[in-house]
């Protein structure tokens, strides 16, 4: 992915909480989308300014190489704790790559106002309930139209549509109102680098060593799968394994078909290897680490087809047709959720019809009444409502055939699929897509006035003193009379201190701060917390309130006077 620096504008904030960039083994897609989204906007989003905001200290040099890979770059990069940052209303934006924004939301009510800037939040599924409630929070959070959960399908924002309805009645009819204002669901597709993937198919010989290292002969035919290799999560395999089975019988073609990805338990392997026999008897089926890119990035050279035949509600977008249509390979895949966004059928490839389950005949609300009273995990709920979802085989193994019997159809839906990547699945496409959003959500921000914020605060997760002030004899306040306490003087504040004594620092003045602030009670033989502040420049004042507490705590001053 090269970096563009022309035309630089704007700034913008994102929230990544771990701090640093980078993938581990086994990585869930949306870690990978994450990290390619921050890549592609700070190489073709057109901001002059990124400001990476953790709760982690961040190495400038370190997220710099994690978004250029040491290519040069006219945009700006900050980092800084959320907590301590004025970037977000700096920039008019805070971009996550979840949709939990109900707490940022909150703090930015608390530290600025509504309008301060806008809150933009990605989605990469919808599938887990405790994840639509985290969305569904949204509504009932200080949100507003200038702010946005992005939806990289329409499948996925018709389904959000439907379930805020849903929510949104429910909340008018609990509280005698009307439903209250969402965020804006605009469709912004994940993206892929299309020229990096041409490059790794066109090399020269790559696609004769692949086929060479699974003993693929020059007529054979190579079916290739990319993806986690999970049932429960991903997709059952059985439907593959007889496409494929089938179309070979039909064609009589000699036909491999290799499933680059990982499992993610000991057993998984051996699962699917006794499906493979039982539903690809003659069919030689073989599994490749798609951890190892070297030979990850043979196999983009050395395949003739790609086959996706997912039936998991947890897949909402799908990356790896992107990855395969820049590759230049024709697809088939099932007609499912955002395949269909972005696969055409009979253009790049073929789309495969589905059957979900039964609708309303009781038996999915039993499924989710299990999976969120506990009964359930998450993969078998999942797994349970993938296992009665239908893909037809006829049908795949009808597309796989036409493919197998024609190279030159081949040949031009590889190159219809590395069309339909440059035009409108490339990051430099897509990326540019979020800049004109948050240009527009900041159009609808000047737009509109601050609204009446009642509450100031969130009443759910409030503070901690002010929530639970009735738990003490009394709460500390400005009008609080403290004395320094008989025998305590400003060194011993200051002085050596056990581990338990000085435990939780973070937000605290230190013993030496303190013990400037009990020589101002001593001085004046004692004054009001008020007072003390006062004599300490404003940028100390919070610090030092919870450090007069902390003395309190430890017999250093007396309250009761």
């Amino acid at each position: 992915m090269s970096v563009e620096s022309d035309g630089l504008r704007g700034r913008l904030s994102i929230f990544h909480p771990p701090g640093r960039m980078g993938l581990g083994a086994n990585p869930f897609g949306k870690d990978v989308a994450n990290l390619q989204l921050w890549q592609a906007l700070a190489r073709h989003g057109g901001y002059a300014h990124l400001d990476v905001l953790s709760l982690q200290p961040a190495q400038p040099a370190e997220l710099v190489h994690a978004l250029f890979e040491g290519q040069p770059s006219a945009v700006k990069v900050g980092t800084a704790l959320l907590a301590q940052s004025s970037a977000p209303a700096e920039s008019g934006v805070l971009l996550r790559g979840q949709p939990d924004l109900y707490d940022l939301a909150w703090m930015r009510r608390r530290r600025a106002s509504d309008r301060a800037y806008s809150l933009v939040g990605m989605i990469h599924t919808i599938a887990p309930p405790a994840m639509r409630q985290v969305i569904a929070m949204t509504a009932v959070a200080p949100m507003h139209p200038w702010d946005a959960l992005i939806c990289t399908s329409p499948s996925v924002r018709d389904a959000l549509v439907e379930m805020f309805g849903g929510w949104g009645q429910h909340l008018a009819e609990r509280t005698g109102g009307r439903a209250p204002p969402l965020p804006q669901l605009p469709v912004i597709p994940l993206g892929v680098d299309g020229a990096a993937f041409a490059a790794m198919a066109d090399r020269p010989g790559a696609r004769e060593a692949a086929r060479g290292a699974l003993d693929v002969g020059p007529d054979d035919i190579l079916v290739l799968w990319v993806g986690r290799l999970s049932y429960f999560e991903k997709a059952f395999p059985q439907p593959m394994f007889a496409a494929v089975e089938q179309a070979r019988q039909t064609t009589g073609a000699r036909v491999v078909f290799a499933l680059a990805g990982w499992f993610p338990g000991e057993d998984d392997r051996g699962m699917y290897e006794a499906a493979a026999r039982a539903h690809a008897p003659d069919t030689r089926v073989v599994f490749v680490d798609g951890n190892d890119r070297e030979r990850l990035a043979g196999l983009w050279a050395g395949a003739d087809i790609f086959l996706s035949l997912v039936d998991n509600i947890q897949e909402t977008f799908g990356i790896t047709p992107l990855e395969a249509m820049a590759a230049g390979l024709p697809v088939v895949a099932s007609d499912w959720d955002g395949y269909r966004s972005t696969v055409r059928d009979g253009v790049e490839g073929f789309l495969i019809p589905t059957l979900g389950g039964p609708v309303g005949g009781g038996l999915g609300a039993q499924l989710v009444e299990r999976h969120t009273s506990g009964a359930l995990t998450y993969q078998a709920y999942v797994g349970q409502t993938a296992q009665h979802t239908a893909i037809h085989i006829g049908r795949a193994a009808e597309a796989i055939a036409t493919l197998i019997a024609s190279p030159d159809l081949r040949r031009r839906m590889g190159a219809a699929g590395r069309q339909r990547v440059a035009e409108a699945l490339d990051w430099r496409v897509v990326a540019p897509q979020i800049h004109a959003l948050t240009d527009e959500l900041a159009a609808v921000r000047a737009r509109s006035t601050d609204p009446n914020p009642r509450p100031a605060a969130d009443p759910v997760k409030g503070d901690p003193f002010r929530a639970f002030a009735r738990f003490a004899t009394a709460p500390l306040t400005l009008d609080t009379r403290l004395t320094p306490a008989p025998g305590v003087t400003a060194a011993r504040v200051r002085g050596d201190h056990v581990a338990l004594d000085t435990a939780f620092p973070g937000l605290r003045a230190p013993p030496e701060l303190c013990a400037e602030a009990f020589a101002v009670l001593e001085a004046r033989g004692g004054a009001t917390v008020r007072e003390v502040l006062e004599a300490f420049p404003t940028g100390q004042r919070r610090a030092l309130e919870l450090g007069l507490a902390w003395m309190a705590k430890y017999g250093f001053v007396d309250w009761l006077t």
